[in-house]
């Protein structure tokens, strides 16, 4: 046998081990008791929030892996292989960040439910590329029902609106507002923006996500025309200055892309008045777009439902799966409320994808509407967990999370050493930790010391929030996304930050 036909034979047989079911079959079985053990702790409460380690050591280790695998010569048998994958995932999780630990209350990023994982691994394993439909078909039929059952929820009318799956809120973002900017300026996708003057502007919440300002600079209008809607007493847009602001810009003849307003805002969580702000767009004749990426999942809450009342007159708005229904990432949603919108975002064509004889198909090819092309079969963890338990799942894990955050607002009200600087609408709260012997320091010491705070308690594993500005201070905030979080841990919080609080103050002085 040649060298070549030997290389090939070699070839060969890693490929058929690589693809082997059987070693699949060992290897995930080995793989879900893994998991499934790393969930009984950690729901448990056992361990860390997080696993704190120094960025460059566990790049190191992650090389090391690799290198082991490369000094491997022999094919490896399924039993190697399983056990192989089940070291990897132990050393994975024994890094990684503990979102199911009911000491997580830190980003926008749920504990998702872990049968929805299922569901992804089915569409993982099978590549269901989603682009034209036939790369997925039952991909693009998942997608359409959770479109279609969530845009209900929201409250737009059944079959007048329109709606789309995308990788995350920000593309989300993206993507309603390009369409936003092909409707109001008509031209834009061919000839550009030269020939608008003056510029284009979008109005914002005030507050906005950072998304949105991406969105500005990457569809040509330019972060500094980005206009700041002014905020109420609540940190929610203010309709009445709104409509000042939109006459002004009107009166000056400067063209308005969009408003884009919030359900909520990420600081504090903060809703818009939506049907107000609604009334205002339409006399103005201007694009209501809503980033409700976090607060949309209120619709499936009677309690709570009243948040994003006015939602459904927005032109376009935008609901994160990855947040506040509880699947994994990324997943998020754009639903334009007119129909014909839905693929007002492209003007273009690829011939090698879309079958002219077929025209029909067109309208379950989701590359016609997103910026993605190959795009992941995001809709189905939704789509499974939807079909084992129904919406009310979701109104539950909405109307708990955010019934921590009362009580836990109620905690630090109680508490002489905290500061709560608002009540809460949703789960997110912020606040300071102000002990005795802070409370006649300068600003910037304050502003210092719940920084190092943060980092203390987050690098101690105990648990794991978040910082943040707000009204140009340095705050602590807490997002409470996991169902699983009691009062007993937001008590355990607040003694854990006085204990390192102690620690940093005695060191300081």
């Amino acid at each position: 046998m040649s060298i070549v036909d030997a290389n090939l034979s070699a070839a060969r047989q890693r490929i058929a081990a690589a693809y082997d079911p059987a070693a699949f079959a060992a290897a995930g079985e080995q793989l879900v008791d893994v998991l499934a053990e790393h969930l009984r702790r950690v729901e448990a409460g056992e361990g860390n929030a997080l696993n704190w380690c120094q960025p460059a050591e566990l790049v190191r280790e992650a090389e090391q892996a690799l290198h082991c695998a490369a000094r491997g010569s022999a094919t490896p048998t399924p039993d190697t292989i399983a056990d192989r994958v089940s070291q990897l995932a132990h050393e994975c999780l024994a890094r990684g960040q503990n979102l199911h630990h009911p000491h997580y209350v830190g980003h926008q990023v749920p504990p998702p439910v872990p049968l929805a994982a299922l569901f992804d691994l089915v569409g993982s394993v099978t590549n269901q590329a989603m682009a034209i439909y036939e790369m997925g078909p039952f991909a693009t039929a998942a997608e359409r029902a959770v479109v279609t059952a969530v845009g209900e929820q929201l409250g737009f009318a059944p079959g007048t609106f329109s709606g789309l799956v995308t990788s995350g809120g920000s593309l989300a973002n993206l993507t309603a507002l390009l369409t936003a900017r092909n409707v109001a300026l008509g031209d834009a996708w061919a000839t550009g923006l030269t020939g608008h003057r003056p510029s284009p502007v979008i109005v914002a919440h005030a507050d906005v996500h950072y998304s949105i300002t991406r969105s500005a600079g990457i569809l040509g209008l330019g972060t500094d025309h980005i206009r700041r809607a002014a905020l109420d007493g609540r940190r929610r847009m203010d309709a009445g200055r709104l409509d000042q602001q939109l006459g002004e810009l009107r009166s000056r003849g400067v063209p308005i892309v969009a408003v884009a307003s919030a359900a909520c805002a990420t600081p504090i969580g903060a809703f818009d008045p939506l049907k107000d702000i609604a009334d205002v767009c339409r006399r103005h004749k201007v694009w209501l777009h809503v980033d409700a990426a976090h607060g949309g999942a209120a619709a499936f809450s009677a309690s709570h439902r009243h948040l994003i009342a006015g939602l459904a007159e927005a032109d376009s708005a935008v609901c994160d799966m990855h947040k506040m229904l509880f699947v994994p990432a990324l997943a998020a949603m754009v639903f334009y409320r007119d129909r014909a919108h839905r693929l007002a975002a492209f003007h273009q064509e690829a011939p090698y994808l879309y079958d002219p004889i077929a025209p029909a198909l067109a309208e379950y090819d989701s590359g016609l509407a997103t910026i993605e092309c190959t795009k992941r079969a995001a809709a189905l963890g939704l789509w499974g967990v939807w079909s084992l338990f129904g919406p009310q799942l979701f109104g539950d894990l909405v109307d708990v999370t955010f019934d921590l955050a009362r009580q836990f607002h109620a905690l630090l009200t109680a508490a002489d050493d905290f500061e709560a600087l608002h009540v809460p609408e949703c789960n997110i709260v912020a606040f300071r930790h102000l002990p005795p012997a802070l409370r006649d320091a300068p600003g910037e010491r304050i502003d210092l010391f719940q920084l190092q705070l943060r980092r203390a308690v987050v690098e101690s594993g105990e648990y794991y929030l978040v910082q943040s500005r707000l009204e140009g201070r340095s705050v602590l905030r807490t997002t409470i996304m996991n169902p699983l979080t009691t009062v007993d841990d937001l008590c355990g919080l607040l003694d854990c930050l006085r204990s390192y609080g102690s620690k940093l103050l005695k060191r300081a002085s």
